[in-house]
């Protein structure tokens, strides 16, 4: 059945007709149904009404599609809206990555009913886009958020989500891995390794447990030589006071691990207790890494990693190393041995200049090392430093200092302050004064930092380019603590601790990704993003739910992650109304 135009004369004639066989077989024949009358004459407002008694009998959305074409008043009463542009975006990199691919095939093996692959990506967007408690979550998909497969969901499901996540961590963490490398083709020889710190905002820390050989909890807190079975094993609490890097030295905390790609792409994270020390993960990390089997690799750490043994265990496996190496030696200040050396420094292009020195160069302690120069560094840090010792002058002078009697409580403290008593030195008689020699000493640094390596292929400005490259995994530290809200932590698990971190680290991979691909921040993402809702209309033909137009700025970060844009009319369970 169809609507043809036939011409008589000078005159158009508009008809409804329907073509048809004799007896079913045989040539087609045209059988007119209905003539409209002239087509200058055609009576516009009968036409909209047929439409519309005819899309009575159409899906809701095709329906609607229909009478907005064809201009008749759909008589709709708007019911609600929910924010759409950050989920879509967010869950059309999320299966572009294969991570709801890789979720779903471990999920078939473990036998999961609930849609467990929708509720972990439900978690990573609320951390990417309004980061809140696992109890907040629930409202915020019933009421804000529309995430494509998920009607409705209950807390619990979510904290079983997490359980799950958790329990597969390796395996996840190892799909991911995967799945972004053959993506994005990414070269792996380099890995950039750091930690970073969470704290809790409780009371106290947790207590080591105390484990039997047979598996069973023995006591807490328990300590050598107090009567315990020496065959029991200690698990350490996981919320322990340490060295803070959040400036909250008296609340526990937990050590967070990253492995970061040379495209700032994090691939990989661990969670240690909080005690513990950067120099003591890289066992555990080479490990890890090693199981994956990447083939040779690079690792790229700052001086907190940097001992004997770690170097060692770095170089297994016929891997190698680019490590950060400290700059002063021992409480007197000593400067390293390759710092001393002579030598011609290297202008590259980027403006940094740089010396190669070999130490101990023919025997088994041979190291490798690259001095950096930075000039402009060394310009802040001229500038830094004349003003503490410009400062420190000034307290001085300020001081009553008394020979051969005890100082003030104010001489004490700026001896002992962290900044001003740098640069302070005490005579014999008591008297303080500048440590000029201190501050010539320091004055060589300036601007400088000082690399090693075991690889013996790579070339200097390698090796000095792949340690500046150490920022990336710093800014996927501030990122942590910034964007998607780690801290504090609110948990009190051990197991939901590490989920909570392991959502976290799946949503900066997504923001990391899309800000690559787009190359706008992800804050800018955000803003463009938020104005796509989903709308839900009552109508005489039921609930229609249509989605805004899409701006240009939207288009264009689509079109650059290839990501599908939403339907005009999608189904979307009906939104709840007071």
């Amino acid at each position: 059945m169809y609507v043809r135009t036939v011409k008589s004369g000078e005159r158009e004639y508009v008809q409804l007709c329907h073509n048809y066989r004799e007896g079913g077989s045989g040539p087609s024949r045209t059988k007119v149904l209905f003539s409209f009358g002239r087509k200058d004459q055609l009576d516009v407002d009968a036409l909209r009404r047929l439409v519309s008694s005819i899309s009575r009998y159409l899906d809701p959305a095709e329906a609607a599609e229909v009478r907005a074409a064809a201009g008749v008043e759909i008589g709709a009463r708007f019911v609600g809206a929910k924010h759409l542009g950050g989920t879509h975006l967010l869950d059309g990199v999320w299966r572009r990555l294969g991570i709801g691919a890789g979720l779903e095939k471990l999920l078939a093996e473990r036998g999961y009913r609930t849609p467990v692959e929708r509720l972990l990506f439900a978690l990573v967007a609320n951390r990417a886009l309004d980061p809140g408690s696992k109890l907040a979550v629930e409202s915020w998909l019933e009421d804000e958020v529309h995430v494509d497969g998920l009607e409705s969901v209950d807390v619990q499901q979510l904290y079983r989500a997490m359980d799950f996540l958790l329990k597969a961590h390796d395996d996840i963490q190892k799909e991911v891995f995967w799945s972004v490398s053959n993506l994005f083709n990414l070269e792996v020889d380099l890995l950039f390794i750091d930690t970073t710190t969470a704290y809790f905002e409780i009371d106290g820390e947790d207590d080591d447990e105390i484990v039997d050989a047979g598996g069973d909890e023995a006591d807490h807190g328990a300590e050598a030589g107090d009567g315990v079975d020496d065959g029991a094993a200690t698990t350490p609490g996981l919320r322990k006071r340490g060295h803070s890097k959040d400036s909250r030295p008296g609340l526990a905390q937990v050590v967070i691990g990253f492995a970061v790609t040379r495209d700032g792409l994090p691939v990989r994270c661990w969670v240690w207790p909080g005690n513990t020390a950067d120099v003591n993960v890289v066992d555990e990390v080479k490990r890890d890494l090693n199981a994956w089997k990447l083939g040779r690799v690079i690792m790229v750490l700052d001086a907190g990693f940097n001992s004997e043994r770690n170097r060692r265990i770095l170089q297994g496996a016929g891997d190698a190393f680019i490590l950060g190496e400290r700059m002063r030696l021992g409480p007197d200040g000593k400067l390293p041995e390759a710092l001393s050396r002579a030598g011609r420094y290297k202008t590259l292009a980027n403006g940094l200049r740089i010396k190669e020195v070999t130490t101990n160069e023919g025997s088994v302690t041979s190291r490798r090392f690259v001095i950096v120069h930075n000039p402009e560094q060394e310009a802040t840090d001229r500038s830094r430093r004349d003003d503490i010792v410009r400062e420190t002058e000034r307290r001085l002078e300020s001081l009553k200092q008394l020979e051969g009697k005890n100082h003030s409580k104010a001489a004490c403290d700026l001896r002992a302050h962290r900044t001003f008593g740098r640069f302070v030195k005490q005579a014999k008689s008591g008297a303080l004064s500048i440590d000029k020699a201190k501050v010539a000493r320091e004055a060589k640094l300036d601007g400088k930092f000082l690399v090693s390596t075991s690889d013996p292929y790579l070339s200097s400005e390698e090796i000095a380019m792949g340690y500046k490259q150490l920022h990336e995994i710093e800014r996927v530290n501030r990122d942590l603590k910034h964007t998607v809200d780690v801290r504090p932590v609110y948990h009190r698990r051990a197991d939901r601790i590490k989920a909570h971190v392991l959502l976290c680290w799946l949503a900066l991979l997504l923001i990391r990704v899309i800000e690559n691909e787009s190359g706008s921040t992800w804050h800018q993402i955000k803003k463009a993003f938020r104005p796509l809702l989903v709308a839900q209309h009552a109508t005489q033909m039921g609930i229609v739910s249509e989605t805004n137009p899409l701006t240009s700025e939207q288009k264009r970060v689509l079109d650059a992650l290839r990501v599908k844009p939403p339907q005009r009319y999608p189904n979307v369970p009906t939104i709840k109304t007071m």
